[in-house]
C-alpha cells in the first residue's frame, strides 16, 4: 500500500494496512507530529490534512488515505537543507507565544492551515468555529486568534 504524505510516496508496511492513519504515521513512518490524545477524534491533537481538508486522523482508517494528499505538521516547513524555514502559521505560532505545553499545537495548526487555504481572511467566529474542536487545556485561546489573524494577514495560504 502507497500512501502520498508531504508530497513524497510513503509504503505502508502490510501489518499496519488496518489500523488508523495516525498510528501508521507515527508508528509505521515515525511522523510524530499529530499527537494520539482521546482517540475519539474529539480532541483535535491527530488532526493532519487530506487533500486540503482537516480530518481527525485517529479516525480515519489508512485504507482511507490512499490515492489521496495527506499533509503532516512535519510536511508544513522545511527540512535545513531545503531552506525553506517555518511555514507563515508556524511562524505566527512563535510570534505570538502561543505554546504552553503544546501538545495540541499540532493539530491547531493543522486546522488553521486548512482554514486559511479555505478562507484566507476569516473572520474571529470563523475562526473559533473552525479550531472549537481542538481542545487546549492550558488556556491558550487568545494567543491561538491572534497568531490565526497574524498569519491571515501575512497571507499564509
Amino acid at each position: 500500500m502507497q500512501l502520498n504524505i508531504n508530497g513524497q510516496p510513503a509504503t505502508v508496511p502490510p501489518e499496519w494496512q488496518s489500523d488508523s492513519l495516525l498510528l501508521v504515521l507515527r508508528e509505521a513512518l515515525g511522523l510524530v507530529g499529530a499527537k494520539f490524545g482521546c482517540g475519539t477524534g474529539l480532541c483535535g491533537a491527530c488532526t493532519v490534512l487530506v487533500d486540503g481538508q482537516a480530518v481527525r486522523s485517529c479516525q480515519w482508517p489508512v485504507q482511507a488515505a490512499v490515492g489521496r494528499r495527506i499533509e503532516t505538521i512535519e510536511g508544513l516547513a522545511g527540512t535545513a537543507v531545503s531552506g525553506r524555514g517555518l511555514h507563515p502559521v508556524q511562524q505566527a505560532w512563535l510570534d505570538e507565544h502561543v505554546a504552553q505545553c503544546g501538545y495540541c499545537q499540532n493539530g491547531q495548526i493543522m486546522g488553521t492551515v486548512a482554514l486559511l487555504r479555505r478562507l484566507p481572511r476569516p473572520t474571529p467566529e470563523q475562526v473559533d468555529a473552525a479550531l472549537a474542536g481542538h481542545l487546549c487545556r492550558c488556556g491558550t485561546q487568545q494567543r491561538v486568534r491572534r497568531a490565526v489573524q497574524r498569519a491571515a494577514t501575512q497571507g499564509s495560504a
